[in-house]
């Protein structure tokens, strides 16, 4: 008699409920669900989909790019006119081998002189910022942490010092921080579309001054000998300033917001600061900015020992991985002296973060110079988390910044 096969466990409404993120503590549903079941199968919009939350099960299908895609889109919200249209044309959403040659031409951008130069950046920007949050007292700590990537992204895209503050103000409502998202629903598209015209023209101004910049590279670098198109161009730089702001700044505020609340850990790592290194990887852990992403099965495939059909969508709750107790002993313990961490903040595979080196660097640079000048910080109000069921954040962190 054949062996049945193993029955797909529900998924639980709450997992796709962006006022759990808000307001609640996801961490308890995501065990309970581990616990009944390594898959899970949910709707979403009236779409059917599978959702992952062990870190085995994620790893396995985002190294498997022959097995599932990305190009059918990689977000549960995602808008199925959009994505087809940018199918195959962001980065995000283009599969192998075409995905590797998009990469090959940003990743030609960073020479030795760029890196240089964005690391100049980094430590000026904090420096500044830490110097009007420490000089006004008292400070939204997203707003501090929002500056360092944005500031970083415009100078890897060639956008001038004279424009970035423009950028800042266009790249939080686009992404919907700020108080202009949330009294205009149609604000993040304006925004979204200004940052669009921004960039075509200094598309032009690149073809005919190249810099070393990314926009550069992206102006004349070919794939199979064909040259980018102005759409590749344009949602590539869109989908660098997206993915580039959000991991940064959120983990950065989340990783002080675990500090404030682990006194012992600040106080650690002040005391020894060849521990920095360790404890960023664990804020990427703990704060897991990027919480969701989608794959699409192209054929059958065993996943956790269930059989998906071609076309099954798969939700990978990277946020959920990294809080699996079969990896991270104590996941909701924050540990700045966790070893080892293979966390999947970055995602894994193909699609690894193309800048998890910089995200990396930045949150190094942010985390040094707190420790070094700032003595301790405190909560003047409540955090305000993102209620999103993408992005895990905030959107308010009061705190008070005490001085050496």
């Amino acid at each position: 008699m054949p062996r049945a096969r193993p029955v797909t466990a529900p998924c639980s409404p709450e997992l796709c409920d962006p006022e759990l993120y808000a307001q609640g503590r996801p961490e308890e549903l995501w065990q309970r669900m581990r616990q009944s079941g390594p898959v899970h199968e949910g709707e979403y919009d009236g779409r059917r989909f599978h959702a992952v939350l062990s870190h085995a099960g994620i790893a396995q299908v985002l190294k498997d790019s022959r097995n599932f895609t990305s190009q059918q889109g990689m977000r549960l919200d995602q808008n199925p006119a959009a994505t087809a249209a940018a199918s195959g044309k962001m980065l995000i959403i283009t599969d192998p081998p075409r995905h590797g040659e998009i990469r090959r031409i940003v990743n030609g951008a960073f020479t030795p002189r760029m890196v240089a130069r964005l690391e100049h950046t980094m430590r000026e920007t904090v420096t500044a910022v830490l110097d009007e949050a420490l000089e006004a007292g008292e400070c939204d700590f997203t707003l501090v942490a929002a500056r360092l990537p944005l500031s970083v992204i415009c100078d890897m895209l060639g956008v001038p010092p004279g424009d970035r503050n423009f950028m800042l103000d266009r790249t939080m409502v686009a992404f919907g921080s700020g108080e202009s998202a949330d009294a205009d629903p149609l604000a993040p598209a304006q925004a979204h579309a200004d940052i669009l015209a921004y960039y075509a023209d200094l598309l032009e101004r690149r073809r005919r001054e190249p810099r070393e910049d990314i926009i550069t590279a992206l102006a004349h670098g070919t794939v199979d000998g064909v040259p980018l198109t102005d759409e590749e161009i344009f949602l590539n730089c869109d989908g660098i300033v997206s993915g580039g702001n959000e991991t940064t700044r959120h983990a950065g505020a989340g990783g002080l917001l675990a500090l404030v609340r682990n006194p012992q850990q600040w106080a650690s790592l002040r005391e020894a600061p060849e521990l920095l290194p360790g404890a960023v990887q664990e804020i990427l852990r703990f704060t897991s900015p990027a919480m969701h992403v989608l794959r699409t099965a192209t054929a059958p495939v065993e996943l956790a020992g269930r059989t998906l059909a071609a076309g099954d969508q798969v939700a990978l709750w990277l946020a959920a991985g990294n809080r699996d107790p079969a990896v991270f002993p104590d996941p909701d313990r924050f540990d700045v002296t966790r070893r080892p961490n293979p966390h999947l903040a970055f995602a894994a595979g193909a699609h690894y973060c193309l800048g998890a080196a910089l995200a990396t660097r930045e949150l190094s640079v942010l985390f040094e110079e707190l420790l070094r000048r700032v003595r301790s910080a405190e909560l003047t109000g409540p955090p305000r988390r993102t209620r999103s069921i993408l992005i895990r954040g905030y959107e308010a962190l009061p705190v008070r910044l005490l001085a050496d």
